[in-house]
């Protein structure tokens, strides 16, 4: 993944096939234990985490 470009990482991901819960508060997403690339967005997740809410 370290020299993909962006259209392959997105076709990856969006190939994964995920479960999406919409509430009030939150979007959970469930992927599959069996999943390849959980190291990759579990970094992501916490990236993501780490982007101050100006709203």
């Amino acid at each position: 993944m370290a020299k993909a470009t962006v259209g392959r990482i997105r076709l990856n991901l969006l190939k994964l096939g995920a479960r999406i819960k919409i509430s009030c508060r939150r979007i959970i997403i469930a992927i599959a234990s069996a999943c390849p690339y959980q190291d990759i967005l579990s970094i992501a997740n916490k990236r993501i985490k780490t982007i101050p809410n100006t709203g």
